[in-house]
């Protein structure tokens, strides 16, 4: 129980930093046409989790989703 309240606060810690614009969210998943592994960058949470929903499809279908900190950069001279 102590394990899934610490996810809990953890996953609203990073919808937070995400509405914040601190995120991005990166599907890597298997190709099953291909069968190569790619992966695809996303600004929304929701539109990475639909996409990765899509991308299992069969047996051997699957997809990771990962928040990924978005980094400063510094502006051109």
């Amino acid at each position: 129980m102590e394990n899934n309240q610490g996810f809990q606060q953890h996953f609203q810690q990073t919808l937070d930093e995400a509405q914040d614009g601190a995120l991005y969210f990166t599907v890597t998943y298997l190709d099953t046409d291909c069968g190569r592994i790619r992966s695809e960058s996303f600004d929304d949470a929701a539109a990475a989790d639909r996409f990765a929903s899509r991308c299992i499809s069969g047996e051997d279908g699957w997809a990771i989703v990962d928040a990924i900190p978005a980094k400063e950069r510094r502006a051109a001279a």
